[in-house]
């Protein structure tokens, strides 16, 4: 009987925590004092973790235990720290060596049977233990493939604790146990929507094109019916797939969520998520009672977020969006820490031109509901919205047309234009002409010439931009040069970046 220590993995947001894990047992009243900002579950783990060790052939006699967790200024939370509690308890009581339980960390819970179960957020608990300098990880059997996603880790995949002991006596002695790594359950491949399904909407087609290419914000108003929802779920088929660090990103979020399949690859589709407008806030931004979950912003990092129906969501829904849309993270504040979740998305945002759909034709709003239906959408909101697009309702015309490009077709000029973007910016933090600093393209080599400023002058002098606004024209001027090979924009980019900043038919005071 003695002290044992070993590690352990908590989560705060989509970031994992390294914990060092200590047991001491005592003589004394039978007892348990756990140290370390534990919430509810994580305190209740020595009550799991004693019948589970006896059922599993390991005493635990009676005692005045002191489990530890540090450092003891982060909160620890959830049942994932089960494993390294029952590791550590095991190592005090000489069931394992010490020594061979010292340098691993324990990712799991654990059953009354002794059975070691997954929890959310392997993924990035296991990167978190990689950055801490943790070489041997042990985890759930059933989240092994998940875990194995991170390189210089050597993942064991453990179902019950007798394994674990197992592990630990063969670890002592220099040996090996034969822990089976599961079988992957392939994804269900999903078929991506087809642009060329799209009929007419010529102009909309190229606006979902420069959205894409450029990773601007894009707002569609239009009645029932004319394809605004159809157009923005094919968005994530014309971005390019997700690769590295953030396809690394991407699927700790989905790990997170315990929206993972047991798979062998990270997740490579960008993201489309569409809350209805009914969801709160922590469901779109963010946020818990307890423990921090991400929302719909983050789930749709480095994808697609779609609100559809935009004016019925909650102001203070919709007002949340303007931090991530500028900073790429979400920043939750509590009273003892301030949690960051990642949160870069492109924001597609579809509306009815009023309440019953029909302005302009049969409408039967008043005039008062119909003029403030799109106020609802703040002024702060709107202006950070690169492209607003009237989208009409199909005609018969529009049915004779000829078949529109499909997704490959735009995807590859969308490939290309982002391409020269990386190739421009290189030398400076940025991959998309959306993500550069507006005084950064007001300023030389990349100050557009006198003449193509004109328009963009014009129209602030006639309040109809924001210097903002002036920004946000600029980079989509950028792009719609990047889509034609151009070096530079040119009148006609700047004009039609203006055009489609504050076109006719979108009236939103």
């Amino acid at each position: 009987m003695g002290l044992a220590r070993t590690h352990a993995v908590t989560l705060s947001g989509v970031e994992g925590r390294l914990v060092t894990v200590e047991a001491q047992g005592a003589d004394g009243l039978p007892a348990t004092v756990m140290t370390g900002l534990a919430d509810n579950a994580c305190r209740q783990a020595p009550d799991r973790v004693r019948p589970a060790l006896r059922n599993c052939g390991m005493s635990i006699p009676p005692r005045r235990w002191t489990i530890n967790l540090s450092p003891a200024g982060v909160p620890k939370t959830g049942s994932g720290l089960d494993l390294a509690i029952a590791v550590a308890m095991m190592a005090a009581e000489d069931h394992v060596p010490a020594s061979a339980v010292a340098g691993v960390a324990q990712i799991g819970e654990v059953g009354l049977a002794g059975d070691v179960r997954p929890v959310p957020g392997v993924l990035p608990m296991v990167v978190a233990a990689a950055d801490g300098g943790v070489t041997d990880v042990l985890v759930a059997a059933d989240a092994a493939r998940e875990a194995a996603l991170v390189r210089g880790v050597q993942v064991h995949p453990v179902r019950t604790l007798g394994e674990v002991r197992s592990f630990f006596r063969a670890r002592a002695e220099g040996g090996q146990v034969d822990l089976t790594m599961p079988q992957a359950t392939p994804r269900a491949v999903q078929a991506v929507p087809d642009l060329g399904d799209v009929v007419g909407q010529a102009v909309a087609r190229q606006a979902l094109e420069i959205a894409a290419a450029g990773g601007h914000h894009l707002l569609l108003v239009g009645p029932p019916g004319a394809g605004k929802t159809m157009l923005a779920e094919r968005l994530p088929g014309l971005l390019p797939p997700l690769e590295g660090p953030d396809a690394l990103a991407v699927t700790a979020i989905h790990s997170v969520l315990g929206a993972l399949t047991v798979d062998d690859r990270l997740v490579s589709e960008p993201p489309f998520v569409a809350p209805h407008h009914t969801a709160s806030t922590a469901a779109v931004i963010g946020g818990g009672s307890r423990a921090v979950h991400p929302g719909a912003v983050s789930r749709a990092h480095h994808g697609v977020l779609f609100m559809d129906e935009a004016p019925e969501f909650r102001r203070d829904v919709l007002d949340g969006l303007r931090q991530p849309l500028e900073s790429g993270e979400v920043v939750i504040a509590r009273a003892d820490r301030h949690v960051r979740l990642p949160a870069r998305f492109q924001l597609v945002l579809a509306a009815n031109p009023c309440p019953c759909g029909s302005a302009g034709g049969q409408c039967v709003c008043p005039p008062f509901r119909r003029n403030g239906y799109l106020g609802r959408l703040s002024g702060p909101l709107l202006d950070r919205v690169d492209l607003k697009l009237a989208v009409s309702a199909v005609t018969r015309g529009d049915l004779a047309l000829p078949p529109g490009e499909p997704t490959a077709v735009v995807s590859a000029r969308v490939a290309l234009a982002r391409q020269r973007q990386q190739e421009r910016w290189h030398e400076l933090p940025y991959r998309l002409n959306s993500q550069v600093p507006g005084a950064l393209l007001r300023e030389e080599p990349w100050r557009p010439a006198a003449r193509e400023r004109r328009p963009l002058e014009l129209a602030m002098d006639r309040g109809a931009l924001t210097l903002r606004g002036l920004d946000r024209a600029l980079r989509v001027a950028w792009t719609l040069a990047d889509l034609r090979g151009a070096s530079r924009p040119g009148l006609d980019d700047v004009t039609l970046a203006l055009d489609l900043r504050t076109p006719t038919g979108v009236k939103v005071a």
